[in-house]
């Protein structure tokens, strides 16, 4: 396995890649295979599969973290960056005449840069506009949910993608206050509203809800792992960081699905849905950070790494 401390240093940003040294081993990245980063963000990751002596494609929705990923991977032959959302992975590689990968990673969790110098609003820390979109090329905006959304849509978003059970005060909340501008303002109307108790702000839920839904992140990540597996080659493996229960959840479940054979109802006495097993799940235990690792960046806490292997 490779050197855990070597591998861990901030990139250019400041960001530091999450289970680095898990996710390369994972991928079995070897020398002359192919390999797609799907959130290449500021390279930590991309850079330590060319390092390895792959060749890779890397995505990025946001234009800001491609131009910090040329910046950081300039110097490497084998690395072709390309912005654009993971959910359009299959155009990608049709365009780069790949048929087929040896490996794709996933990492969900928000970049360093993005949190606090990208100015549109993913912190509640920072009194920012409330943007929060990856990519300018995108419609709707977190302004456009908190100061439009009806209430009872507000309490189903916050609820639902927040996992927040105070939905209903929070939401109630928003909609007193309209119309809210800034990150900053949105945070302190929700604190007001409920109360700051413990180490976890009160807003974290709420603007992870908004992100969520800004950015179709779990609309997205299903179909983008779903393509991700069927461009695997035989032996390929896929690697899925993910910082929260709904998006580890629906990793969990796809790699379930597709290690399974059958997937009828129980009790059907006949199979009919004609369903095939494509992957092995290669870890029954999800991979957390080590101690060590929490340490050194305590924003890895969150971090779940799921893989799986193409038959």
């Amino acid at each position: 396995m490779a050197d855990r401390g070597k591998h861990r240093r901030p990139d250019v940003t400041g960001h530091i890649p999450v289970l680095l040294a898990e996710s390369i081993a994972a991928l079995m990245v070897r020398s002359g295979k192919t390999y797609i980063d799907c959130t290449v963000g500021g390279g930590g990751h991309a850079e330590a599969i060319v390092k390895a002596g792959g060749h890779l494609t890397g995505l990025d929705a946001d234009p800001q973290a491609i131009r910090t990923a040329q910046a950081r991977l300039q110097r490497y032959k084998d690395v072709t960056l390309v912005n654009e959302n993971y959910i359009n992975i299959t155009d990608v590689c049709r365009k780069q005449n790949l048929d087929s990968v040896d490996g794709v990673l996933f990492d969900l969790g928000m970049s360093s840069s993005q949190l606090e110098s990208s100015g549109r609003g993913f912190s509640f820390l920072k009194d920012e506009t409330l943007d929060m979109r990856f990519s300018p090329d995108q419609a709707v905006t977190a302004s456009d949910i908190v100061n439009t959304y009806l209430e009872s849509d507000l309490v189903r978003l916050i609820g639902d993608y927040g996992e927040e059970w105070r939905s209903n005060t929070i939401a109630a909340a928003i909609v007193r206050s309209r119309p809210i501008a800034t990150s900053g303002q949105l945070a302190e109307i929700i604190e007001k509203a409920v109360g700051k108790r413990g180490r976890i702000h009160p807003a974290t839920k709420t603007f992870q809800a908004l992100r969520i839904a800004v950015n179709q992140e779990l609309e997205n990540l299903e179909s983008g792992l779903s393509q991700a597996i069927d461009l695997l080659a035989s032996g390929g493996r896929v690697a899925v960081i993910s910082f929260h229960s709904l998006e580890d959840r629906l990793v969990k479940e796809m790699f379930k699905k597709q290690s399974s054979g059958c997937i009828c109802p129980r009790g059907t006495p006949v199979c009919i849905c004609g369903h095939k097993q494509v992957l092995n799940i290669v870890n029954k235990k999800v991979i957390k950070p080590s101690p060590k690792e929490i340490a050194s960046n305590p924003r890895s806490r969150s971090a779940r790494l799921r893989v799986a292997q193409k038959i």
